[in-house]
């Protein structure tokens, strides 16, 4: 059996990836975590949880109880799929008699041969992981979490849910998003559909495919959670952290499920699943799924990946200032401002403290980033900037960073 991949522990400290013992190809992940909710949308007290990413020998998240900023907007009831979550193998899935549109073994059945397990090597590490088809030419997408250890010499092996292989090669990857893009040697594939996440409204209903715990072909339902929920996920093996203006759900998913999809009751992809939460506070052990699961939205992704399609590499968008790690809010206090930056065009100084952007109330720095990550170069925001007593709002244009 493997090791899943999975999201890590705060945006300074990365924690180390416990391996699970599995004999070849044992799941990797980072940890992330997700910042305390803004005062005004608290709920109830705050409860220390461990996030473990979705692939096994994880790292941790800790997360604070209360809402973060949930998108709102109208809710599109599936009565097709319930609520609770459940989960049953593809196999499973593909003998049932039910062939109904839109039931979870009908959607299990078209999807399935769309989504892969990586079985990656790369400098001292293995895992295993999760992936989805998104070309019939041969590109998947996966997290740059299972998938960029192999950049370090390593391998990625593609195993198709007919049981047939195929050597991977890892096209590039973007870590601040936490997205990478392998290509197979294959033609004819089934690609899945790519959705739209900004349409999706908290209680739509999910179901999340992939390989937890190396069991390829897994399939649970749930539903969306909350959205817009900051979550930060860095990796002792990659020293870096993404930010992720993550999709919230209760379907189970775990070490293994890393880099699979989430998908809507169409059977379109809207997330990336990423992280998951586990009870905890050692950051060593990891439990199974507790019903707090993290994905990158589909809308991000797909131009993370589009871009490194491309051109093997995908641009992150940035005001162009650094923000005092030290400050404690509310908001996120600009430290210095990049020389050639939109910021600097803008005219923004350092000691201005960001309380909005586009409107949106920011608690903290982590989720003023998790905003500006959530856009594309070029796009242009609006900062409510607090200067000397007086407040103004600020029209940036994102530049690109290169990852």
């Amino acid at each position: 059996m493997s090791t899943p991949f999975g999201p890590g522990n705060g945006p300074v400290v990365y924690p180390e990836y416990p391996q699970s013992g599995q004999p070849s190809y044992p799941p990797l992940g980072p940890t992330a975590d997700v910042p305390p909710a803004p005062a005004a949308n608290r709920s109830g007290s705050n409860t220390a949880v461990k996030v473990v990413g979705l692939l096994a020998g994880a790292g941790i998240i800790a997360v604070s109880a209360g809402v973060i900023g949930g998108a709102t907007g109208y809710v599109i009831a599936r009565e097709q799929l319930p609520a609770a979550s459940s989960s049953i193998t593809a196999e499973q899935a593909v003998a049932l008699p039910s062939t109904v549109p839109g039931s979870i073994s009908a959607i299990a059945a078209k999807v399935q041969p769309s989504v892969v397990q990586l079985n990656v090597t790369g400098g001292q590490e293995s895992g295993t992981g999760s992936g989805f088809i998104i070309s019939s030419d041969g590109y998947i997408v996966t997290n740059n979490h299972v998938a960029g250890v192999a950049a370090q010499g390593g391998s990625i092996e593609v195993a198709f849910s007919d049981g047939s292989t195929a050597q991977g090669k890892l096209v590039g990857a973007n870590a601040d998003y936490d997205i990478a893009v392998v290509k197979v040697d294959k033609t004819g594939l089934p690609a899945l559909t790519l959705g739209d996440s900004s349409a999706l409204a908290v209680g739509d209903s999910v179901i999340a495919i992939g390989s937890p715990l190396g069991l390829s072909g897994t399939v649970t339902t749930g539903i969306v959670s909350a959205l817009n929920r900051p979550v930060t996920a860095g990796g002792a093996e990659t020293g870096t952290t993404s930010y992720i203006d993550a999709i919230q759900t209760d379907a189970a998913i775990n070490p293994g499920n890393s880099g699979g999809p989430l998908l809507d009751g169409n059977g379109n992809v809207i997330g990336v699943n990423s992280a998951i939460a586990t009870m905890g506070s050692d950051g060593t052990s990891q439990t199974g799924s507790i019903g707090l699961g993290f994905a990158i939205p589909i809308d991000t992704a797909k131009r993370v990946a589009d871009e490194i399609v491309k051109t093997g590499s995908a641009s992150t968008p940035v005001i162009g200032v650094s923000l005092d790690q030290q400050y404690d809010g509310p908001g996120a206090r600009v430290a210095e401002v990049t020389a050639g930056s939109g910021a600097e065009a803008a005219g923004l100084q350092p000691g201005d403290v960001i309380t909005k952007v586009d409107g949106q109330v920011m608690s903290d720095s982590t989720q003023v980033i998790v905003s500006i990550r959530a856009k594309a170069p070029g796009d242009s925001v609006t900062l409510t900037i607090e200067r000397n007593g007086s407040t103004q709002d600020v029209p940036v244009t994102l530049k690109a960073s290169s990852s």
